[in-house]
This record gives C-alpha cells, structure tokens and sequence, in this order.
C-alpha cells in the first residue's frame, strides 16, 4: 500500500516551465496507478463473480417467471374466450326474450283494436244496411228515401 508521502509525489511538477526546480524523473503514471490499485481490485474480485452470478440467477428467474405470466395470460385468454361465447348466447337470448313479449304486447293490443273496430262495424251494419237497402228503394221505386 503506498505511503501518504508517496501519494503527493505524484502531484510534483517535473520539468514545468518557469524558474529551475529540483530534477526529477518523468513518473509512469500507469504503472504506478496499477500497482496501487491491483490489490483493492483483487479484493473485489469475488464481489464481481459473485454479483455475475447474482445476475446470471436473477435473468433466469426473469425469464421464469416471464413463462409463467405468458401461460397464465394464455389460460386467462382461452377462458375469456369461452365465457364470451356464452355470455353472447346469453345475451342473444334476452334480447330474443325481450323481443317476444314486446311482440306479444303489440299482438294483443292489435287485437283488442280488432275487437273494437268489430265491435263497432257490427253495430252500425244494421243502420248502414237499412239505409243502403232505402236507398236501392228509392233508386228502383224512385221516390226519396
């Protein structure tokens, strides 16, 4: 582990313009870099390998349960499916139903309109044909009705 003099060495200006300073040589900052770091990133290694496998296991649970949620979307499709066949038939027959007993209101008031108007017709033939048979009277006879 480097020293904390030798962590401002690397700070020293070597050969900077402006007034003569003390000789130095030019530091390979690489080097010097990956000898510092070599032993805090060998400490992490196992951190790494164990955070791919981390990984690694979390994709497959993904995929996992990716599967299952598509089957189950797939289960609860084809069951949607059939109930809306049902639920149509369903439907279908209420609106037939509804159908019916309108159709069955409009039969029965039609003839109960009927009724009435025979009703009426058969009360006033009698005065229409006394009137039509006057009036063939009087047209065969000729004097007025």
């Amino acid at each position: 582990m480097a020293r904390p003099r030798d962590l401002l060495q690397r700070f020293r200006l070597a050969g900077a313009p402006g007034a003569p300073a003390a000789p130095g040589v030019p530091a390979d900052r690489a080097a010097e870099v990956a000898a510092e770091l070599a032993p805090v990133l060998a400490l992490l290694a196992d951190d790494d390998e164990r955070a791919g496998r981390i990984r690694a296991d979390a994709e497959q649970e993904a995929a996992l349960r990716r599967r299952r949620a598509e089957e189950r979307a797939r289960t609860d499709l084809d069951a949607a499916r059939r109930d809306a066949t049902a639920v149509r038939a369903d439907a279908a027959a209420r609106v037939r139903h509804d159908a019916d007993v309108e159709l069955a209101a409009l039969l029965a008031d039609a003839e109960q309109e009927a009724a009435r108007t025979r009703a009426v017709a058969e009360a006033r033939t009698p005065e229409h044909v006394d009137r039509v048979v006057a009036a063939l009277r009087a047209a065969v006879l000729g004097s007025e009705p």
